[in-house]
């Protein structure tokens, strides 16, 4: 009986975890709502245990900029980049893509705690993964 009961808790455990599964979220708006709504999405992913990897890119690189100045979004009075480093701090995976620093002259060092220069090869591979579900923003 109790291996049945393990058993059974073990299934539903790769269950849940297997029904979360991986999100890419790609954010190249300059918008601030548009980058809040990409942000809260997968915030509430992160909440529901998936793994999330972000990609920012052109104007949506912008929000990984160390001391960038940027509107509160309503009703959490919270700006794009705040939510950004709440994402990093439960774990999400966020990224500049290749070309942002080559082509804005920033550096790595002006970027968020957290946040890298991404491989095209590394994410064209995750890409592939069968189960990985994506968002453009």
């Amino acid at each position: 009986m109790k291996k049945s009961a393990f058993l059974a808790t073990a299934l539903f455990t790769a269950a849940v975890s297997a029904q979360a599964g991986d999100l890419f979220v790609s954010i190249n708006s300059g918008s601030v709502m548009t980058q809040g709504a990409g942000l809260v999405i997968a915030s509430t992913a992160v909440e529901q245990k998936a793994n999330v990897r972000i990609l920012l890119c052109d104007a949506g690189g912008d929000i990984a900029l160390t001391g960038k100045e940027m509107p509160t979004l309503k009703p959490k009075n919270v700006t794009p980049q705040q939510l950004l480093q709440g994402l990093i701090k439960n774990g999400a995976k966020v990224e500049v893509c290749a070309l942002y620093l080559p082509n804005t002259g920033h550096k790595s060092t002006d970027l968020l705690t957290g946040v890298t220069a991404a491989s095209p090869a590394d994410i064209a591979a995750y890409l592939l993964k069968p189960a990985v579900q994506t968002l453009a923003f």
